[in-house]
């Protein structure tokens, strides 16, 4: 399982777009980080997991937010 350690300043929005490409995926990685939900900017040390990306995460999202 794949993790990152945050950074002071990093935010949930940056981290997705910076570790799963997307800033689409901020909802997945808060649900894999729970116990982190109510943080908004992170203090550096912090770990967190990085979940996997469904393949079909593309058709789970509104037509205009659709890669491709």
């Amino acid at each position: 399982m794949a993790t990152y350690t945050t950074k002071s300043g990093d935010m949930w929005d940056s981290i997705a777009y910076e570790q799963l490409g997307s800033t689409s995926h901020t909802g997945l990685l808060i649900s894999a980080n729970m116990e982190y939900k109510d943080i908004y900017i992170f203090s550096s040390g912090v770990v967190l997991t990085l979940p996997e990306i469904p393949q079909n995460f593309n058709s789970l999202l509104p037509p205009w937010k659709r890669k491709g």
